[in-house]
């Protein structure tokens, strides 16, 4: 057996509400990429747990074509190898599973080739596939991360949310693409709306940093992104009223959805109330009970 790396990928919810495509939060529900050397030129890919009957097993796979770039630019091309995934990310759901995809292959073939490439230069290579910054960003990293376009490369910074919020994710048994979610939103927005979700950012970062929760009341509402998502996710207004009579601090569209996350006090139990809404309209969902991922993407083992 040759060289073998194992890496551990966090699932990522983005937006949180009014930071469209700035904002994203790390999740402890985890991706796990095994990449392993092998002889000759050949390459083999598995694919456990979501997404298992889905996914493709050529070049086309997202983590294979990560892993690919990134040898390729390392010069390190002479070898094939295995690539094993375990997956627990639903897929297509607003949890961050091609950006995991896509980070697991980047990670891993970087250890493989000796890590000549640091994380600015594995997120720039993610956010070129991925095509938008914040789940990439998010799940390298861990934790909360703002990230944005400056004038020469992506500016980010990170900030650990206080302790004491609880996390919950309702998944709908349907899927929701990225392509679709985003061809319903409007090229240009009203200006008030604009003001309206720059203030709920600063409100939301303070009170993720902070620990004022009650700020989450008012800091998670959106202007720019979810009233014109609504159409792609039934029952989506009535899982956030759902969630705000539990006793939440409120609810937002996970990435392009149709996930719904609400952000609680720790005794408050939403996941249900929110899953509710979703099955009066004979939408099957499941709860998650999630917490941050502080430690972003880490090796999990390594032989060589």
């Amino acid at each position: 057996m040759g060289k073998q790396v194992i890496v551990k990928v966090p699932a990522t919810t983005a937006n949180l509400g009014p930071g469209f495509d700035v904002l994203g939060m790390a999740l402890n529900l985890y991706n796990t990429v095994v990449l392993e050397e092998m002889d000759g030129d050949c390459q083999l890919i598995e694919v456990k747990g979501e997404g298992e009957a889905l996914l493709p097993r050529d070049n086309s796979n997202l983590a294979a074509r990560a892993a690919s770039s990134l040898l390729f630019s390392a010069g390190y091309s002479n070898h094939g190898y295995k690539l094993y995934l375990e997956n627990q990310i639903p897929l297509m759901s607003g949890l961050g599973s091609s950006a995991a995809a896509i980070i697991g292959g980047l990670v891993a073939a970087n250890i493989l080739a000796g890590s000549p490439f640091s994380d600015q230069d594995i997120l720039k290579m993610a956010i070129e596939i991925e095509g938008h910054p914040d789940n990439v960003a998010a799940a390298l990293l861990g934790g909360v991360v703002i990230v944005t376009n400056g004038e020469e490369s992506y500016m980010y910074t990170r900030l650990i949310p206080k302790e004491g919020l609880r996390i919950t994710a309702v998944v709908p048994d349907f899927n929701v693409s990225t392509a679709d979610a985003r061809s319903v939103l409007p090229k240009q927005v009203p200006l008030q709306d604009a003001v309206y979700n720059l203030g709920r950012i600063a409100l939301l970062v303070t009170a993720l940093r902070e620990g004022d929760w009650e700020l989450l009341r008012v800091a998670l509402h959106d202007r720019l992104h979810q009233p014109y998502r609504c159409q792609l996710v039934p029952g989506l207004i009535d899982a956030f009223e759902a969630a705000l009579e539990s006793g939440a601090y409120g609810a937002f569209l996970s990435g392009a959805g149709p996930t719904v996350i609400a952000l609680t006090p720790p005794d408050c139990e939403a996941g249900g109330i929110i899953a509710d809404a979703f099955r009066s309209r004979n939408i099957a969902a499941r709860v998650l009970h999630l917490e941050p991922c502080l430690t972003g993407t880490y090796i999990s083992d390594a032989q060589y």
